[in-house]
């Protein structure tokens, strides 16, 4: 595993006085402000996952952990253990860990929200211009099932029920103040209702045997608070003003296992009360504090900030709170301490960038500039969600670079999802296995979770449950497609992986007409030598810029005359130096361009075309034919292309005589042309 890759990650194994809590302070290498939290005190009947107990030993030294870098994460304390997480294989192999997304789908506008209902198998998507579609979860894969024209104004927020029964959507707008219920098992809407305030954040807050599906909607423009009975009346069952927020509610959540409502509002406050079962009362029956100044629930307000985003782990244990300064506050739901900060400001990834690079400088460039640009937004497209799997260790959420899969025992990034695609991933929803593999739909998700792990563990082939199919549906900034990540690459054998189950628009045209720029490129051709010909074939599909490279310069007669001025037998053969000593060439372009790695071309056979670069994102004209495997040139070397004839051409070159210190051929070997097909 990686070491944690999310930027400014605090834990609270260290004792902290009352009246130390919230203070920031600097970071022992200077790398930023880390939000220092404070003692938690361990629910005795949670479980081995639980945020960890204060220890009297550990108070005069404070284990803090800033993931300030994308591959490591800073431990303050010289004598805290190492932590781990028993059977972690395990429980990644039920998560998706695709380098590249595997399936996109098409809205007709950009697609702003997404929710999966684990016990139907359906996932929901919505867009911005009203529009709502169910799909039915396949294996692998989804099928589109129905399309519903559910508003008039784009959807301000989707929530799926625990169950995954029923969904709401909402849409704000002075053409449309509505709410919507979906049967989601049957494909049908069965609730509408007309609102007489702008709705803002929604919750389904109830659980099985309840009498009614109460629904929380929260107004945009007001601290309040209004329930619904999703099946039922239109008129709300109550009305919830003054109950503690003074402005309006940004993120709402609902934990089952405890059966505790969670509202924040834009003023950075924290509310924990009950649903209708226990008359919206404060939940005394299972917190461990009665004043809110014994937790650190005001640090969002300290920190003038505020929850934009709100969910629980299924056990009822941690809560987690995204926060509109880029950081990610978790606490232990039962004290309200605060547990874990993780900061995942654009300043953060900036300064990584400049301590060590993690992409191109070009590609981070772009990569701020949306963020930028995803700053200016509109609020429902601004900001993302985070997902916790059913074990509750692992917490999954969107950065600039990726999808992110941090391990919250071990305080590591396990791993990242979709770090190369030009992307920039917001809302996330988790399917993590089939209905019909699911055997525990009478537990919660987190106890079903632990059952399906005693199962891998019992290595009983009579207990062994179907394979799962693990993906993660995320939504894209600005894009009107949602994509799917899975335990599979992409297919390259001539399938589209983004479907075009929509009448493209004209944007949608171009865009596809930029990606198959590559049918104008070479797909093969013939290297002239003066040993012989060597015929290849090109992958203008996987590599498109690196081929158009090759194929313009074949035209332009570049190559024409050069030397094979490396050569290493029983390695590799290497030319395009108009120079002839391996210190020159440069692109068509002028300069270097970027490496493309294509998970289905490796360099695990010989015979294999790839660029020679001096170091990551520094390809010019030069270029190698390797004449056996060479594995260990994978993601360091773009492979554009294979011989297909010619081998032994290319092994007389390889066992020509060469200088012992520069591998020169002492005769010179030129290529003579270069034919394109």
């Amino acid at each position: 595993n990686q070491s944690i890759e999310s930027h400014g990650m605090s834990s609270d194994d260290s004792a902290v006085k009352n009246q130390q809590l919230h203070k920031r302070r600097k970071s022992d290498d200077n790398d930023g402000i880390v939000e220092k939290p404070s003692d938690s005190d361990d629910d005795s009947s949670s479980g081995g996952n639980s945020p960890p107990e204060v220890k009297k030993a550990k108070k005069s030294q404070a284990n803090e952990a800033e993931a300030s870098g994308s591959s490591h994460l800073k431990l303050s304390t010289k004598s805290a253990a190492v932590k781990t997480l028993p059977h972690e294989d395990v429980y990644l192999d039920r998560l998706p860990c695709s380098h590249y997304y595997e399936r996109s789908y098409m809205h007709r506008a950009p697609v702003t929200h997404v929710g999966y209902s684990q016990q139907c198998g359906v996932l929901v998507t919505a867009s911005s211009d009203g529009h709502l579609k169910l799909w039915a979860k396949q294996d692998p894969g989804i099928e589109f099932v129905k399309h519903f024209r559910a508003h008039l104004a784009p959807v301000c927020d989707l929530a799926v029920s625990w169950n995954g029964e029923l969904c709401a959507t909402a849409a704000a707008d002075a053409k449309d103040r509505s709410l919507k219920v979906f049967d989601v098992g049957n494909f049908d809407m069965i609730n509408m209702c007309r609102l007489d305030f702008y709705p803002h954040k929604l919750a389904w807050i109830f659980v099985s045997g309840d009498p009614v599906a109460a629904l929380a909607v929260s107004d945009r423009d007001s601290a309040k608070i209004c329930v619904f009975d999703g099946r039922g009346s239109r008129e709300p069952l109550k009305v919830i003003e003054g109950s503690g927020h003074d402005s309006p509610v940004s993120a709402l959540c609902y934990n089952v296992k405890l059966e505790v409502v969670v509202s924040a509002d834009t003023d950075g406050i924290v509310e924990f009360w009950s649903g209708p079962k226990r008359s919206y009362e404060f939940p005394e029956h299972c917190l461990k504090w009665q004043y809110k100044t014994d937790t650190d629930l005001f640090a969002c307000c300290q920190a003038k900030s505020y929850a934009t985003f709100a969910t629980t782990s299924s056990d009822g244990r941690l809560l987690v709170l995204l926060c509109s300064d880029a950081k990610i506050r978790i606490f232990n739901f039962f004290t309200g301490k605060l547990w874990k900060v993780i900061d995942e400001s654009a300043q953060s990834y900036s300064e990584l960038q400049q301590r060590k690079p993690i992409l191109a400088d070009m590609e981070f460039g772009k990569r701020m500039a949306v963020e930028k640009e995803l700053d200016r937004s509109q609020e429902n497209a601004r900001f993302g969600n985070a997902v916790i799997d059913e074990s509750n260790n692992f917490l999954i959420y969107a950065t600039p670079i990726g999808v992110k899969v941090v391990n919250l025992v071990t305080n590591r990034v396990s791993r990242f999802l979709c770090q190369q695609e030009n992307v920039r991933f917001v809302r996330l929803a988790l399917c993590q296995s089939l209905p019909s593999a699911n055997q525990f739909n009478s537990l919660s998700s987190g106890d079903a979770g632990l059952h399906r792990l005693e199962l891998e563990l019992a290595g009983n082939p009579l207990l062994k449950t179907p394979e799962p199919d693990p993906t993660l549906f995320c939504t894209g900034f600005k894009r009107n497609r949602f994509y799917l990540m899975s335990r599979r690459e992409p297919d390259h054998s001539g399938s589209e992986r983004d479907v075009l189950n929509e009448k493209p628009t004209k944007e949608e045209i171009l865009a596809a007409t930029e990606d198959f720029d590559h049918t104008r490129l070479a797909n093969g051709g013939i290297l002239h030598t003066t040993m012989g010909d060597i015929a290849f074939n090109l992958f203008p599909k996987e590599c498109p810029k690196t081929v158009e490279n090759f194929t313009v310069h074949s035209r332009n007669g570049y190559y024409n005359g050069l030397l094979f001025h490396r050569v290493i037998k029983g390695f590799m053969v290497q030319t395009g130096c108009p120079l002839g000593n391996g210190t020159g060439g440069q692109s068509i372009w002028g300069g270097e361009f970027q490496d493309e790695f294509c998970p289905s071309l490796r360099h695990d056979r010989p015979y294999t075309m790839s660029m020679a670069n001096a170091g990551p994102n520094t390809n010019g004209s030069q270029f190698f034919i390797t004449v056996a495997p060479t594995p260990w040139l994978d993601d360091k070397h773009t492979v554009f292309g294979r011989v297909k004839q010619g081998m032994d051409v290319l092994q007389r070159i390889a066992s020509v005589k060469t200088n012992g210190k520069t591998d020169k051929p002492l005769e010179d070997i030129r290529i003579v042309s270069v034919t394109l097909k």
